[in-house]
């Protein structure tokens, strides 16, 4: 059966290049590769990311309330025909992100997001997993709204299963051509030579690693990659002063709703 699990802290910071290399030498002494990554610089992770049509889950995630949710398909490079893909529905709540995801087949996985009908269970699936996001489909009208790629290498810790650290570079979206195996492109959310560090933890961040970032001078960022991207498309598309009235409206209505 294919499931994964993961609670957990995470905490973001944005690095260049150059921190980029000093921090990976610091990693060494306490970290190995991911296996992938011992043969390859990075692997691809592509993303179709699922949201109400009038961006609902986006923008209730974005007015930071105790309880936030995500819908996304995934895959490890561009899948294709049959390919294995996964299902995921990420939540967070006070801080601790819970990741629950089941493997589908392609063909599978869009035909269970379009309907939100469960689909007869292979020994691949984990009912469990899609029956909760069976439910998710019912309480809202999801669409598949987004596509977002990114080249990734991760570090593990030696003997600690419980600590990770992840460099997401050459991040793209597009909002048209919503197929996983249509392939890597779009337009760039950070600049060339930027990367994404996440660091997940299942309890504290390591002194080592504390001692590590205090170096470098790297302090946690409030950063989503789906989240950056509407903003992005929300400034395009909308005068600055509607913009910032709609922004401030929908954090204070959100704001209510969690306190109720």
């Amino acid at each position: 059966m294919a499931i994964e699990v993961f609670n957990r802290y995470e905490n973001k910071y944005v690095v260049d290049e150059k921190t980029l290399t000093k921090l990976q030498r610091g990693l060494s002494d306490y970290m190995e590769l991911d296996a992938y990554n011992k043969q390859h610089e990075t692997y691809t992770i592509s993303n179709i990311y699922y949201d109400t049509p009038d961006s609902n889950l986006i923008r209730t995630s974005l007015a930071k309330p105790r309880y936030k949710e995500k819908l996304r398909l995934r895959a490890y490079g561009v899948p294709e025909g049959d390919a294995m893909v996964y299902v995921e529905i990420k939540k967070k709540f006070s801080g601790i992100v819970n990741k629950r995801r089941s493997a589908m087949r392609l063909d599978e996985a869009y035909a269970f997001l379009q309907s939100g009908n469960m689909p007869e269970t292979k020994p691949y699936m984990n009912s469990q997993v899609l029956k909760e996001i069976e439910y998710v489909l019912q309480q809202h009208a999801l669409v598949p709204t987004l596509y977002l790629s990114y080249d990734r290498q991760a570090y593990f810790g030696i003997g600690q299963h419980d600590i990770r650290v992840s460099f997401d570079t050459n991040i793209q979206t597009r909002r048209t051509n919503l197929h996983l195996e249509s392939g890597m492109f779009g337009r760039p959310l950070l600049d060339t030579g930027t990367w994404l560090m996440e660091i997940k933890v299942a309890q504290s961040i390591p002194v080592w690693l504390c001692h590590l970032l205090s170096e470098h001078k790297l302090y946690p960022t409030s950063f989503s990659k789906y989240g950056a991207e509407y903003q992005q498309t929300l400034k395009e598309h909308v005068p600055q002063k509607i913009y910032t009235i709609v922004h401030e409206y929908t954090r204070q209505a959100n704001q209510q709703l969690v306190m109720a």
